[in-house]
């Protein structure tokens, strides 16, 4: 009688409990195809390579490769924050891969950049990187950014003219410079584009180095 008595008083704590007071389940921080724009980002290899860390490839680090900028990725960006990322993924074929690998010079960076980035496009990993393949060979550097034969000083702002002054088709906006404060080294190059490709003017969420100078180690 005393068993019966204790969880028939069990049962109506339970019913008692509110529906409020059951675990919430995570809502998805961001679905495929919800962004405002692209920003095409190039990373200045030299720079990169002279980090006292990060994954340095031999193809994208390794001696007389004579590398400037490679493809760091195609990033989904909304107007007033960053864009959606990790939105699940499987990995990158291998035909993608080797179809990239003259833009982004690791499979590596390839894979990490599908997860983070690309799955969060909406497309296939094959349309997505197609994509960024056409992004790139929409932009030009000139010659004395990517390839230079000494250490050059600029200003973020000197960086953005000399894109700017190559790509004439583009607003002087759509370029924004990102830098490694420890060494005050240059890191990327930020170009804004429409989902169709479109030049466009970057927004504040593309960010921006706000130092003095920067240096453009040369390649080797």
């Amino acid at each position: 009688m005393k068993r019966r008595f204790l969880a028939s008083m069990l049962l109506a704590l339970l019913a008692a409990i509110p529906a409020s007071a059951e675990p919430k389940r995570k809502k998805p921080t961001a679905s495929g195809g919800k962004f405002d724009y692209y920003l095409l980002v190039l990373s200045f290899a030299p720079d990169f390579c002279d980090q006292p860390t990060g994954n340095k490839d031999p193809r994208e680090c390794g001696p007389g490769r004579k590398i400037g900028f490679i493809v760091h990725g195609l990033w989904p960006q909304n107007e007033t924050s960053r864009g959606p990322e990790n939105c699940g993924s499987s990995p990158v074929a291998p035909s993608v891969i080797q179809a990239t690998l003259s833009y982004i010079p690791s499979e590596s960076l390839i894979q990490h950049e599908w997860k983070a980035h690309g799955s969060c496009t909406g497309m296939t990993a094959a349309d997505y990187f197609s994509t960024l393949r056409r992004a790139r060979d929409s932009v030009k550097i000139p010659p004395d950014l990517d390839q230079p034969s000494q250490k050059v000083q600029l200003s973020p702002a000197e960086v953005e003219s000399k894109m700017a002054s190559a790509n004439p088709t583009f607003p002087a906006s759509a370029f924004r410079t990102s830098c490694y404060r420890g060494n005050q080294e240059l890191q990327e190059v930020r170009i804004c584009v429409t989902k169709d490709l479109s030049p466009r003017a970057c927004t504040q969420s593309a960010g921006e180095c706000t130092l003095p100078n920067v240096t453009l180690l040369p390649v080797k």
